[in-house]
């Protein structure tokens, strides 16, 4: 178990991310290091009001502490009480252009450690697409991506992981996904530490190749304030679910993190509307009838 190969991988990825939309972007993403006193730190890069960009951050942190927050325990409740070493690069992008769609792409480590026996480690991330008006052909380039970056690793992975996106990726109390979903995984440690590692390397190198051929296509297309309207207010689902539903959020509060780095991922314009709906047959009915509903994209 090599867990500095894995950190090294991940401040790579993230460099590797950060230099590709400023290239796109045409603006400089904010270097904003940190640490914390419980053990460990990380480094934020965040784009704000830029050319492409109304909101972009790209975080890398690694950190330690005594115990493990219930968040990451939940599921192997065995675990709780543990000391744990946790490293990940999380993102999330909100373009101005309506038409560009929001995407979330998030690869982690953690280690549990107990004094005189042997570490317990995982692996967890994935990609997930929230377009606000949605292009079938932008959709279906995005799956075939996520499984591409699954397939030298079995063909029963993506099915499983797209799966576990599109259930996990869904507002409980709005009975509705937060968009067009893509794979998921968590508790990963199956083959071996450097198969599963090997993995999420997978996830984390084709993130590129799924996101920047859909913002090129999209970041020049005309918009007005309906469609800036409609943008903010199907925004409002993307809080909702990060606020109440989102264990990487939850973790990073419970565990004593930065929360400026935390809620970098709120988009910065949202409104909420009471009882609104979509007018039947319009562009913005066409998300909720053709995108937000279980397909087979890929």
């Amino acid at each position: 178990m090599n867990t500095e190969a894995v950190s090294s991988y991940l401040t790579g990825l993230q460099e590797r991310i950060v230099s590709a939309l400023e290239a796109v972007d045409g603006g400089k993403f904010r270097a904003d290091q940190w640490s914390r006193p419980e053990g460990g730190g990380g480094l934020t890069r965040i784009i704000e009001e830029s050319g492409i960009f109304e909101r972009a951050g790209v975080g890398y942190s690694r950190v330690q502490g005594p115990k493990l927050p219930p968040s990451a325990s939940a599921s192997r409740p065995e675990l709780a009480g543990r000391s744990f070493d946790a490293m990940g690069v999380s993102l999330v992008l909100h373009p101005r252009n309506p038409y560009c769609p929001t995407v979330h792409m998030n690869v982690r480590c953690f280690v549990a450690l107990k004094p005189g026996e042997a570490p317990v480690w995982w692996f967890g991330g994935g990609m997930d697409l929230t377009p606000y008006y949605g292009f079938e052909e932008d959709a279906r380039h995005f799956h075939a991506t996520c499984k591409s970056a699954l397939e030298p690793f079995g063909a029963a992975l993506h099915p499983r992981f797209k799966k576990w996106c599109d259930e996990y990726f869904y507002l409980k109390h709005r009975k509705e996904p937060r968009g067009v979903g893509g794979i998921f995984f968590d508790d990963y440690a199956e083959g071996g530490f450097d198969a599963s590692f090997a993995m999420m390397q997978g996830v984390g190198d084709h993130f590129l190749d799924a996101y920047l051929p859909i913002l090129e296509k999209r970041k020049a297309l005309p918009y007005t304030e309906r469609e800036r309207s409609f943008q903010a207010y199907r925004r409002g689902r993307y809080v909702e679910f990060n606020l109440v539903w989102d264990r990487g959020t939850l973790f990073g509060l419970q565990s004593g993190g930065r929360t400026e780095s935390i809620l970098m991922s709120m988009p910065p314009v949202v409104r909420w509307k009471y009882d609104w709906a979509p007018e039947p047959g319009s562009p913005e009915a066409k998300l909720y009838t053709d995108f937000l509903v279980p397909r087979d994209w890929a």
